[in-house]
Order: C-alpha cells, then sequence, then structure tokens
C-alpha cells in the first residue's frame, strides 16, 4: 500500500506543480511550438468536460460529471485498498490502477478548488433561457493565485497544456493533413492512459499468475469421500456411478 500511495503522490506532485505553473505564467490560448514541426508543443487551454477536453451538458451537465467522477475515484481508491491485502496480486498491476486513480483524483481537484484558488479561468455564461456556454478568459493576462476565485464548488475548469503536432501524411485518404490526435491533455490524462495501457497489454502476467495460483489453491484442498472414491475408480466404474 505504501508503493502505491507514493506513485500517486509523485503522479499528484508533478501534475498539479504542471498546471499551476502553466496557468500563472501563460495567457489563455497561448502555444509554445505550435507550427514549428514539433513533436509536441504546450498550449495552454481549459476544459469543464472529462479527460482530453471533453465535455457534455453546460454547467448542470459539469456538475453531474463531478460526482460521478468522485464516485468512480472514490470506488477506484476502496478497490486499490481491497486488492493490495490479496497476497497474490501483481505488484504491476496495483502500480497501474494508482496511475488510474491519481490521474483522475489529479483532474478531480482542478474541478473542485481551482475556482476557488484563481482570479481567471473559464466560466459559464448564462445567454438566455437557461442557454448558455462556457467563456475562455482570452486577451484579459495571466491568472493569480490569490484566492479571489472565478467560480463556485466543482464548477473549475481543468488545464490542459500537452498536444501532439503529428500530422497524417497527404496521401492518407480523407485523413490526409489532418492532425493525428488533436486533442490538448495534462499530466492526469497521461496517467490514466499509461495505467490502462499497461492493464490492456500485461493483462496475462497480472492477471495470469493469480488464477494459477488460485487453481492450485483448490487442488491442494483436501477431497471429501466421495470425491475420493470416484478419483479412485476406474472409468468404467466412473460411468456405472
Amino acid at each position: 500500500m505504501k508503493k502505491v500511495f507514493l506513485v500517486v503522490l509523485f503522479v499528484l506532485i508533478v501534475d498539479q506543480v504542471l498546471k499551476i505553473w502553466v496557468k500563472t505564467t501563460m495567457p489563455y490560448g497561448d502555444c509554445f511550438g505550435c507550427g514549428t514541426g514539433t513533436f509536441i508543443n504546450l498550449h495552454f487551454v481549459e476544459n469543464e468536460g472529462m479527460a482530453f477536453g471533453m465535455s457534455w451538458g453546460g454547467q448542470t451537465g459539469k456538475f453531474i460529471l463531478s460526482i460521478f467522477r468522485i464516485l468512480a475515484v472514490t470506488g477506484i481508491g476502496y478497490f486499490i485498498y481491497k486488492q493490495t491485502k490479496k497476497p497474490n496480486v501483481h505488484k504491476g498491476f496495483l502500480f497501474a490502477m494508482g496511475l488510474i486513480f491519481a490521474g483522475a483524483f489529479g483532474n478531480i481537484i482542478d474541478s473542485a478548488f481551482y475556482g476557488f484558488l484563481f482570479d481567471k479561468g473559464t466560466v459559464y455564461m448564462e445567454i438566455a433561457d437557461g442557454e448558455g456556454s462556457w467563456m475562455p478568459y482570452y486577451n484579459e493576462g495571466v491568472a493569480q493565485l490569490n484566492f479571489e476565485g472565478y467560480a463556485g464548488f466543482l464548477q473549475g475548469t481543468v488545464v490542459d497544456m500537452f498536444q501532439f503536432d503529428l500530422v497524417w501524411p497527404e496521401w492518407v485518404p480523407w485523413m490526409g493533413g489532418k492532425k493525428i490526435f488533436d486533442a490538448i491533455w495534462n499530466f492526469a490524462d497521461f496517467s490514466i492512459s499509461i495505467g490502462v495501457l499497461l492493464i490492456i497489454l500485461r493483462q496475462k502476467t497480472f492477471f495470469g499468475k493469480r488464477e494459477t495460483e488460485e487453481t492450485e489453491w483448490i487442488s491442494d484442498e483436501p477431497l471429501t469421500q466421495n470425491q475420493s472414491d470416484l478419483k479412485q475408480a476406474t472409468p468404467s466404474q466412473a460411468v456405472k456411478e
């Protein structure tokens, strides 16, 4: 459990340091490396929704998503705790789950507290009849970590900053010239993705040994009288019985 805690702590520290640094040094929308052909750009944006800039349902939708996130992270945390109590659990699996938990928790921190901590952020502006949109703070300078606040609890926006600058070759049908992966993401998203990828690629390593040990444990159990008689019986005797 201690090692999982250290993994989570490391991811959270790196994630939050990067986000605070970007938000307090870069104007909204600024991009270092864009258009220069670099492998990855530093492009500061904020999103009100899920990972990789996905969103849903305006202000109410954001609140629902935030509650869902909290419940999901609580469930993941409890699952990890239960797994650490099992003697045969693979440490690599715990590492991967720790990455997923830390990434999800890191984005919850933004949503829950950034609205209180900073003086600027993307906010929801109601236009008419309950309709509105999320408005970024272009041309308003750099945000300050001064606790003035720009939104309420669970209404803060998540800071994203990394963007791949990889383009499909022109000869690829329908995709030529377009970016391969256009989403803007953060270290928390990266942590979640690596955790999921590890579980997918190494599922036989993570779960195969456990299944073998469980099978061996079952085979080592003492046989009942009926099982013992059946085991000693010849095939013809077993069929008759």
